[in-house]
């Protein structure tokens, strides 16, 4: 097109500009047309047009001839790279809509005197559930804790070895029940005693600081006791002194600086080898989910960092696991014990079955187990640290209530409840969680449940009598109608208000619904038995380690967790686990 151009303007001065009335056709494209045509130009312009086309048309005709072009090898990558930036952007703008929503509370509706007072006890996996799916408007809610926070326990013994810091998995209980629509009261205290004649708690501020109120009373009108349980230690001399539990921040926190201090403490000058040996020897007594995690995170933590650091202990670094019970992880499957059994020996964890604790000093514990020959053998085994983690006992306050209630006198591991999760022999008491008898195991899955089946029926009770109240002012209403059709008007509302209280009062008893059991066991290796279809689903392994981590972060009470705990993971990834004592 630009050699056809270059000519017409060359030959632009040329055409016939000579006379005045030509000048004056070009003031219009008309004209200008015209003159066009009148010059010897459109012969030349024609002739160049035709040129042109006629080698686009045989450009195109060869063009047509080749093979067709192949399909562009790199076009699923460039697919799967957007979709990959598309739903990293959808992350962070719905990740920084949860941070916008949890940093900006609305206001609350303040506690209506009229309505009835529902005091919780705890802030554990029972007790929070029930608070997250409560209707606040219904009730006049009351929280008291000694702590004022929700721990997510499992990822407790990653706590212990700097995995995680202990604050990612924790949520200010009030900054949870601040997006309540109505005010909660929270009140941080222990819980000394329930009395059940006179409905009424007793609590006492536990903290270092106090004010000149640091013990009284909250009367209510319902109650739900969801305290958990004490650490069991099975009446054996020692363990409470000299052992280490994890179930609490403390619990973690201690065991993390008692690590330490095992290994700086071997490597101090003119040590004996006698005296590093037992130092540097880890005990873990209980071979639940607590205590194989544990076990592994910290020969993990041996592997990847001690041994890097301390270069000196790498020979004397050694993880016992000690169970009464024929084998570690008894809710798992047989093939899932066995490759934890297998993984751990690989890992040069010892583990040691059918031994029973029998005492404990602070240097070593007794221990008694059965030879091949049959014959009960008492051994004595040195160590640095020692973790217990097994068994739960009542906490001294539902002892108490307990006492109180003669349908509890035959209960020894909790308060009994019924099907509804009500407390046997105490009308308006609950009871949620490990300090509950339901027939369960006493995991943080079916405390869940718990909570959640009674917010339900908390807000079906609220919904119950709502209706019946609307019912007995309609009834009256009827009496007083000055004629038949507003009778039948009010007559056809009870219809549909007593159709609605049948449909609210439809909900059934507690069903525990188990939906899989996880546990980590060392070197980026879990063990999944997660219920699937119509059977169980039993995997372990590498795979099944990044399904444990996308798990646990989805679990996680809130988007800050969230984001705490996979920020904890790139660190520990990329910097390594902190060695230094607190």
């Amino acid at each position: 097109m630009a050699s056809t151009i270059r000519p017409f303007l060359a030959m632009t001065p040329a055409i016939a500009f000579k006379t005045s009335s030509t000048m004056a056709s070009f003031t219009s494209s008309r004209a200008f047309t015209t003159a066009i045509r009148r010059t010897p130009l459109r012969a030349s312009f024609q002739s160049q047009s035709q040129s042109l086309i006629a080698r686009r048309t045989a450009f195109r005709r060869g063009y047509a001839d080749l093979p067709p072009t192949p399909k562009k090898r790199w076009g699923f990558f460039r697919w799967t790279w957007r979709l990959f930036y598309l739903s990293t952007l959808g992350g962070l703008a719905y990740t920084g809509y949860g941070i916008y929503i949890n940093r900006t509370p609305a206001d609350q509706q303040e506690p209506d005197p009229t309505k009835k007072t529902l005091v919780v006890l705890g802030t554990g996996w029972g007790s929070v559930s029930l608070l997250k799916n409560l209707d606040t408007e219904n009730y006049n809610v009351v929280v008291i804790s000694p702590r004022n926070y929700f721990l997510f326990t499992p990822l407790l013994p990653s706590c212990t070895t700097g995995t995680i810091e202990h604050r990612s998995i924790m949520e200010p209980i009030r900054n949870f029940l601040r997006h309540k629509k109505a005010a909660v009261k929270f009140y941080e205290a222990d819980c000394t005693k329930i009395d059940h004649e006179k409905k009424v708690v007793y609590i006492n501020d536990d903290s270092e600081i106090k004010g000149l109120s640091s013990t009284t009373e909250v009367p209510y009108d319902m109650l739900v006791v969801g305290v958990g349980a004490e650490n069991a230690t099975f009446g054996i001399p020692g363990v409470r002194e000299h052992g280490c539990f994890l179930k609490e921040v403390n619990d973690a926190q201690k065991i993390r600086k008692r690590i330490m201090d095992c290994c700086e403490t071997a490597t101090f000058k003119d040590q004996s080898q006698e005296e590093k040996n037992r130092l540097l020897h880890m005990v873990v007594v209980g071979g639940g989910p607590t205590g194989v995690e544990f076990a592994g995170e910290l020969q993990d933590f041996f592997e990847n960092d001690l041994k890097k650091w301390i270069p000196e202990i790498a020979n004397n670094f050694r993880v016992t696991l000690i169970e009464a019970l024929p084998n570690v992880l008894p809710m798992f499957s047989k093939n899932l014990i066995e490759y934890t059994e297998q993984t751990f020996k690989e890992e040069t964890i010892e583990i040691r079955t059918k031994t029973m604790v029998k005492n404990v000093t602070d240097t070593y514990i007794e221990a008694e187990y059965t030879d091949a020959s049959g014959k009960k053998v008492l051994e004595k085994i040195p160590y640095g640290l020692l973790v217990w983690a097994t068994g739960n006992t009542v906490r001294p306050v539902v002892k108490d209530l307990m006492s109180q209630i003669p349908a509890q006198k035959d209960s020894r591991r909790g308060l009994a409840v019924n099907e509804y999760l009500a407390v046997k022999g105490a009308e308006e008491i609950w009871a949620v969680g490990d300090c509950a008898i339901a027939n369960y195991a006493p995991t943080a899955q079916v405390a869940a449940q718990e909570g959640a089946f009674l917010a339900r029926h908390f807000n079906q009770l609220a919904k119950t009598e709502q209706i019946e109240s609307q019912l007995s002012i309609l009834s009256e209403d009827q009496g007083k109608a000055p004629n038949q059709e507003a009778r039948d008007l009010v007559f056809a509302e009870m219809k549909d208000l007593q159709r609605r209280l049948k449909r609210v009062k439809q909900m059934g008893p507690f069903e525990y619904s188990h939906q899989g059991s996880l546990a980590y066991i060392g070197s980026e290796k879990a063990v999944a038995d997660i219920s699937w279809l119509t059977g169980n689903l039993a995997t372990g392994g590498q795979l099944t380690y990044f399904f444990w981590r996308s798990a646990y972060l989805s679990m996680c009470f809130s988007t800050r967790n969230r984001v705490l705990v996979f920020v904890d993971w790139m660190k520990t990834k990329i910097f390594g686990r902190d060695v230094s004592r607190e």
